[in-house]
């Protein structure tokens, strides 16, 4: 099942790293045709926004690289004792696969919430094992368990 999400998480980032340079190749695409119909100030204004725009894109491209990177780390294949990068782990809040940040991936009927570390979901489950207990938002819940 891990290999299964890992594979739909990778989609996922393939598909924000695809979808920001196509947004980046567009904005220097929109700013460079700009430059060869304005003239002044308003030429100035639309390069200076392609630059931005294509800066904006830049960074989410090498955000969505840098978490493909993490995701080429994990093996499916290792069965977890506790919550840590690669784990499955099973609450009685619901199913969660550590990794990077991808939202909601849902695989044979089930939801899975493929988070990273860092969130604050994440950074309470690491490190949790099978039977451990654990607070979030004020309501308690517990490790069901570990893959």
């Amino acid at each position: 099942m891990k290999a299964e999400i890992l594979e739909k998480v990778k989609e996922i980032i393939e598909k924000r790293m695809d979808t920001s340079w196509q947004a980046m190749e567009a904005a220097k695409n929109s700013a460079n045709e700009e430059g060869k119909s304005s003239a002044g100030d308003k030429y100035e204004t639309a390069r200076a926004m392609g630059q931005l725009d294509r800066e904006m894109n830049g960074r989410m491209y090498e955000q969505a690289h840098q978490e493909r990177l993490i995701l080429e780390k994990i093996n499916p294949q290792i069965v977890h004792v506790n919550v840590s990068l690669g784990a499955l782990a099973k609450t009685t809040m619901g199913d969660f696969f550590v990794a990077v940040g991808a939202g909601v991936v849902a695989l044979n009927g089930k939801n899975i919430m493929v988070i990273s570390p860092q969130a604050p979901i994440g950074q309470i489950l690491m490190g949790k094992t099978e039977n451990d207990t654990f607070e979030f938002r004020g309501k308690n819940y517990k490790v069901l368990s570990v893959e």
